[in-house]
């Protein structure tokens, strides 16, 4: 099948198969590598993108569900070479280790900074359980996200 995908702001013209999932178009076609590939089983959170602005787990969904549709990977948050505020945030506190999950919990703060900027402490915590790391103990990834919704409500108001 031939379909147009709308990928951080640039029409993608693409021949998958379609049972190809989202993940895998973006990193096989489009060479957006930054969508890592975890468990393939939507457990781990590490293909996370923006699919209309909510985070979806890009091994979960298949490319043909998303013609029409903005698709925002990793790659398409920082603008004219500056990283935007939630990679920022991660940099800051050092939110990343081996970094293999960094990509998958910035699209997912981002995604949850998109939806609500009024997050409590519990709703961060519940959020940022979806996602798996191995080598930290979520405390500096805590951290990054809290500056970050710092952020957002600051520039919010």
């Amino acid at each position: 099948m031939i379909l147009e995908l709308h990928v951080n702001g640039t029409i993608h013209s693409v021949d998958v198969e379609p049972r190809k999932t989202l993940a895998d178009v973006l990193r096989e076609e489009l060479r957006l590598t930054g969508t890592h590939l975890g468990c393939e089983h939507g457990v781990c959170g590490a293909c996370t993108v923006l699919l209309a602005g909510a985070p979806v787990r890009a091994c979960l969904v298949f490319a043909v569900q998303c013609e029409g549709t903005e698709i925002t990977t990793i790659e398409g948050l920082a603008e004219n070479g500056r990283l935007n505020a939630v990679q920022q945030a991660f940099v800051d506190n050092f939110g990343m280790q081996c970094g293999f999950c960094t990509p998958g919990f910035v699209m997912l703060v981002e995604g949850a900074l998109r939806t609500n900027d009024d997050l409590t402490d519990d709703e961060l915590v519940e959020i940022l359980a979806s996602n798996l790391c191995r080598c930290t103990g979520y405390v500096s990834i805590k951290a990054a996200a809290e500056q970050a919704l710092d952020g957002a409500r600051s520039t919010a108001t």
